[in-house]
């Protein structure tokens, strides 16, 4: 059954119409005639069956339903453009749209991109932001950095890095070296995504710490340094994410110890993607980046790569 959907050309005058509430200047806008510009808006108006302007003195207004209309119409036009660039610039197969978990992509990745567009001029990564587990096939992605469980669908999974979090804190709150009783007595700051990241610490240090749970409760690392810088606790942060502030003195690590199993960092590439020239070498840099940040010190599998289940 044939759906019925106005023209591109209906809507674009009609967005530029609105957006000017005057046919005129549409019309200039789109090297078109006035009188064109309102044939398109009527036949649209007969087509969805109701009013979008209502004539007045000096010209044009938008209706109640044109104004809803228009900010849906730009929106989807605005989207049709994006992913038509998009497509254009993924001719070259030197585009990847790439998933991230943020404070990774802004205090690891991102720094260490100039090397890679040195190396390979023509790659272009675009980010955003996802913080839990996806199918590929329901968005744009060509593959994510993801901390947790690394067993996506259909998807091959190539190790980074250890998270191995310390206790940092502004060295207003506590000069250190501490051990964990002497931690215990301080504020915690809490990782909303890691609940029971204190708890499993200080079991792991051997002791009982009765305010383990309690604390501020923040979601992202990046939220948890500034608290932290900010003297307002003790946080749990990976010290390759804070580099930066370690070596301003704006936090110090309080004890070496980071507690057995902890979360990793992996890139997930989808396996139907897997095959594509430059994925395979963002896969290949990414990989040897993390080797050579590591130094071996965490003893995990380089660049292993798995076929993944279901994720937990």
């Amino acid at each position: 059954m044939r759906k019925r959907l106005p023209s591109t050309q209906a809507l674009q005058a009609f967005e530029a119409a609105a957006r000017h509430e005057s046919f005129t200047r549409a019309g200039q806008e789109l090297s078109l005639t006035q009188g064109a510009i309102c044939r398109q808006v009527a036949g649209l108006e007969a087509l969805v069956g109701v009013p979008l302007f209502e004539r007045v003195r000096r010209g044009v207004r938008l209706t109640d339903a044109g104004e809803r209309y228009s900010r849906l119409v730009r929106r989807q036009l605005d989207a049709i453009e994006r992913d038509t660039q998009a497509v254009m610039a993924h001719q070259s197969g030197g585009v990847l749209e790439l998933a991230v978990v943020p404070t990774f992509a802004t205090r690891w990745l991102l720094p260490r991109l100039t090397a890679l567009h040195a190396e390979r001029p023509g790659l272009q990564i675009n980010m955003a932001t996802r913080t839990r587990p996806f199918l590929f096939e329901d968005t744009e992605f060509d593959a994510a950095i993801h901390s947790g469980d690394p067993r996506w669908p259909g998807t091959q999974a190539y190790f980074l890095l250890r998270e191995n979090p310390v206790p940092v804190c502004s060295p207003r709150l506590a000069a250190g070296p501490l051990d964990a009783a002497g931690i215990a007595a301080l504020p915690l700051l809490q990782q909303s995504t890691r609940p029971t990241a204190w708890r499993d610490w200080f079991a792991s240090a051997g002791i009982a710490a009765p305010a383990a749970l309690a604390g501020m409760r923040l979601e992202l690392f990046s939220m948890l340094a500034q608290a932290a810088g900010d003297g307002l606790g003790v946080a749990l942060i990976p010290p390759f994410l804070i580099r930066r502030e370690l070596a301003r003195g704006e936090l110090t690590v309080l004890n070496p110890h980071s507690g057995p199993g902890q979360r990793a960092f992996h890139l997930i590439v989808p396996e139907r993607k897997a095959a594509s020239p430059a994925l395979a070498h963002f896969r290949d840099w990414l990989v040897t980046q993390a080797q050579d940040d590591a130094g071996g010190r965490d003893g995990a599998p380089r660049g292993a790569s798995r076929k993944a289940g279901v994720p937990a």
